[in-house]
């Protein structure tokens, strides 16, 4: 029995294929014959699945947010299961944006390109208004939740501090991009960022923590 195609995944097919060629050669450089070339497909598949390029750089757009959204939600649940203090979850689901490994940085090529795409692209500016939004809402979070449990002090600001954290995030993000994973130590400004906000430490966590 022949296979039936599953849409969803040649979709992504395509997308991750536009992606690899845009994280190298910019959005200008990229037609639906190269995709088609990188995807080991015709033009004409494509075409049925994306009746325009500017409808596959939204989708190509999303699919980056999404599987970059998906990291951060799997590092806070593992560091939920691990008990580990609300900074530290924060701080591990943040290096989730920084291109430290080949993924990530096709990822935030990805992004930061169609990201300049979006300040003349009304669909790509939609796209990034709501991944900007939702991590901060995630930040945010983070922040009132620790000063909550006492790893933030009460008279902070959580909309202001999550700006800063997540200003911070994106230069370093730009320098790991621009000096090399191995040349810029991110992971160690992002910890010193983090703890300029989460002070203190969770009762409820020093709790669990210790021996009975």
């Amino acid at each position: 029995m022949p296979r039936v195609a599953d849409h969803d995944e040649r979709r992504a097919q395509i997308a991750r294929a536009f992606q690899r060629l845009l994280a190298v050669e910019g959005v200008a450089g990229v037609s639906f014959s190269r995709v088609a070339a990188e995807a080991g497909i015709s033009v004409g598949l494509i075409q049925h699945y994306f009746s325009s390029k500017d409808v596959l750089l939204r989708f190509a757009f999303e699919d980056a947010v999404s599987r970059m959204s998906e990291r951060v939600q799997i590092r806070v649940r593992d560091g939920e299961a691990a008990g580990l203090p609300i900074g530290d979850l924060l701080l591990n689901s943040l290096a989730e944006l920084l291109p430290l490994d080949p993924e990530r940085e096709v990822e935030y090529r990805v992004r930061q390109g169609l990201q300049a795409q979006a300040l003349h692209h009304a669909g790509l500016a939609e796209v990034a208004r709501r991944a900007g939004g939702d991590m901060l809402d995630h930040v945010t979070a983070a922040i009132e939740n620790g000063r909550r449990c006492g790893e933030v002090e009460p008279g902070v600001d959580a909309g202001l501090a999550a700006r800063m954290i997540l200003a911070t995030v994106q230069g370093l993000a730009d320098q790991v991009a621009l000096s090399g994973a191995g040349s810029f130590p991110a992971c160690d400004v992002l910890r010193l960022s983090v703890a300029t906000v989460f002070t203190g430490r969770c009762a409820a966590h020093d709790r669990r923590a210790s021996p009975r």
